[in-house]
């Protein structure tokens, strides 16, 4: 074989590895936008629409895998791993809100450390479900998200590996923990004024009418 097919052989090779990369950066796009919009459905507890864009998702992330079956380098590239860890965010975050068994990182086909920073940043998420819940006045589902998010953090912050192996989980388990602190102090006071608020009523249960006539 001469210079000149070596050469063009190895230019063939590197268009199909740039047509993929093209292709992988599309797709990669409309899969973290189709997780967004998931996880805002899901926090707006719209479920058939967060089921619906869960499913599209899912399609969407078995495209960008088959299409790099034969591009590895690609396939382990930052985009398309943060692509994965937004999908796994988002069916993270739809499954511990939900209270429902969590997939595993085989079950939607994502490598171990997009799955774990996807479960960090799903954690993470939990924060804005709570707040909208105690401004309702649930206070027993930001308990039990607070619960999700603490066990979440305890479990990830015994992973201890370079972050070239783990994507950076240490700096995504600290975040976790300043957010869920905040949560933490703000679900406590939460709790304290309902504690406040039902042992004032207690206090006007016991009243004589009469007093109670002259407070109101």
């Amino acid at each position: 074989m001469n210079l000149e097919a070596i050469v063009e052989a190895a230019i063939t090779d590197m268009d199909e590895t740039n047509k993929a990369r093209e292709a992988a950066l599309s797709t990669s796009r409309s899969l973290v936008r189709q997780c967004a919009n998931a996880i805002r459905a899901t926090h707006r507890q719209e479920w058939e629409v967060a089921q619906a864009l869960l499913g599209e998702a899912d399609q969407t992330a078995n495209e960008l895998r088959s299409r790099l079956q034969q591009h590895a380098a690609i396939l382990h590239a930052g985009y398309t791993q943060d692509a994965l860890k937004e999908y796994a965010e988002a069916r993270l975050t739809y499954a511990m809100v939900r209270g429902e068994t969590l997939p595993t990182a085989t079950a939607i086909d994502v490598l171990p450390a997009a799955y774990l920073n996807g479960l960090a940043e799903a954690a993470s998420e939990l924060r804005r479900y709570i707040l909208d819940g105690l401004r309702k006045g649930d206070v027993a589902t930001g308990e039990r998200l607070l619960g999700a998010m603490d066990d979440v953090y305890s479990l990830l912050v015994t992973v201890d590996y370079p972050d070239a192996v783990t994507g950076g989980l240490r700096r995504t388990t600290d975040a976790l923990r300043a957010v869920l602190e905040r949560t933490r102090g703000d679900l406590t006071a939460a709790l304290r004024q309902e504690q406040l608020m039902a042992a004032l009523a207690q206090v006007e249960q016991r009243l004589p009418n009469d007093n109670r006539a002259d407070r109101a």
